[in-house]
C-alpha cells in the first residue's frame, strides 16, 4: 500500500512541476510590448528656393527724384520674386546704356529720341506709363517778370534780361542730355531761337548745371535763377528750395514718360521675360492707380497722370498705354 501510495505522489508532484513550469508562476516573464514599433520612414526632398531674378532699369531722374520707382518697387519684387536695381541718369545717358545692352529695361521721356533708338533696333515694346507736365519756376521775386506768359515769350525775356543783367537774371539749365535738356531745346527752337548759337555759351546769365532735375533745383534756388522742371520734381523737392511756379500752360509743356524693352534680338542676354513682367506690371489698372495717387497725401496733388484712359489726351494711341506684352 505505502509503495503505492509513493507511487502516486511521485506522479502528482511531477504533474505538479509541469504545470508550473508551463504557467511560468515559479519564474521570469517577457513582457509584452506595449507599444507598436516605430515604422521606418524615408526623409522628404525639399525642392530648393527659386534663384532670385534681377531687372537692371535705366530711367529719367525725373521717376527717381520723385520717389515714384522706390514707391511701386518693393510691389514688384514681392509679386515676381525679383530684385530691382535701377539707374537714374538723364534720358541720353540713359539711351547709351540701352546700345549697350547694360540694362533690361528703359524709362526716359523724349518721344523723339526713343523713335530712333526703336528703329535703331535697340528697344521693343514701348507702353506709355504717365505723363505731367513741365514748369517754369523761379524766385518768387521774378526779376525778368515771366509770371503767366507762354513758354516761348518767357523764355525770350529771361534771355533778353539776362543779357542785359546778368548779375539779376540768371537761367539753370540741366545741360546734360537728359529729356528735360531736350524739352528745353525744343522750348527755343520754337521760340525762334538757335540753341547752340543764340543760347548756349551766350553769357553768364545761363548756367549748365550738367547734373539730374532734384540737384538742377537746389542750384537754381541758390543762385535764385529761373530753371525748366518737371512739376512731379518740383513738388518733390519744393519744400528744400526757395523757387514758385511761374508758367505751368502751353502744349509744348507736356511731359510723357514710356517704359521699353531692351530688344532680346540684339542683346540675348537681357532678362527680357522679367523686363516685359515689369512693363505690364505698370500699366496694369491696379499699379495705374497708385501711379495717379502717388504724392497726393504729402503734396496736395498728383505728381504723375496715370496714362491709361487718358491717350486721347496726351495724344497716343491706347494700345500704346493699355495692350499687355504677350
Amino acid at each position: 500500500m505505502r509503495k503505492s501510495f509513493l507511487m502516486l505522489l511521485a506522479v502528482v508532484m511531477v504533474a505538479a512541476a509541469i504545470v508550473a513550469g508551463c504557467t511560468g508562476t515559479g519564474g521570469e516573464t517577457t513582457p509584452a510590448p506595449t507599444t507598436a514599433p516605430a515604422e521606418t520612414t524615408t526623409p522628404t526632398e525639399t525642392t530648393a528656393p527659386a534663384e532670385t531674378q534681377t531687372l537692371l532699369i535705366a530711367t529719367t531722374t525725373s521717376l527717381y527724384d520723385t520717389g515714384l520707382l522706390d514707391y511701386i518697387r518693393p510691389m514688384f519684387e514681392d509679386e515676381y520674386g525679383a530684385e530691382v536695381k535701377i539707374t537714374a541718369k538723364g534720358t541720353g545717358q540713359s539711351l547709351e546704356l540701352g546700345r549697350g545692352g547694360d540694362v533690361d529695361v528703359m524709362m526716359v521721356h523724349d518721344r523723339a529720341r526713343e523713335d530712333e533708338f526703336i528703329d535703331e533696333g535697340y528697344g521693343v515694346n514701348r507702353r506709355v506709363i504717365a505723363y505731367n507736365y513741365f514748369v517754369i519756376v523761379g524766385p518768387e521775386s521774378d526779376p525778368a517778370g515771366i509770371k503767366g506768359m507762354d513758354p516761348e515769350e518767357a523764355f525770350l525775356t529771361i534771355r533778353e534780361m539776362g543779357l542785359a543783367d546778368p548779375e539779376s537774371v540768371k537761367f539753370v539749365s540741366r545741360g546734360d542730355d537728359s529729356g528735360t535738356h531736350g524739352k528745353e531745346k525744343a522750348i527755343w527752337t520754337s521760340a525762334g531761337m538757335d540753341y547752340t548759337t543764340d543760347v548756349q555759351g551766350s553769357g553768364d546769365w545761363y548756367i549748365e548745371a550738367g547734373t539730374g532735375m532734384g540737384s538742377t533745383l537746389v542750384l537754381a534756388s541758390e543762385k535764385e535763377a529761373y530753371t525748366l522742371s518737371d512739376i512731379g520734381t518740383f513738388l518733390a523737392y519744393k519744400g528744400d528750395i526757395q523757387l514758385v511756379t511761374l508758367v505751368d500752360k502751353g502744349d509744348i509743356l507736356l511731359n510723357i514718360y514710356s517704359a521699353m524693352q531692351i530688344s532680346p534680338d540684339r542683346f540675348p542676354e537681357v532678362n527680357s521675360t522679367l523686363a516685359k513682367e515689369w512693363i505690364n506690371f505698370l500699366i496694369s489698372p491696379e499699379i495705374q492707380d497708385e501711379i495717379g495717387n502717388f504724392g497726393v497725401a504729402e503734396y496736395g496733388e498728383p505728381l504723375f497722370f496715370p496714362s491709361r484712359g487718358a491717350w486721347e489726351t496726351i495724344g497716343v494711341t491706347q494700345a500704346e498705354c493699355e495692350d499687355p506684352i504677350p
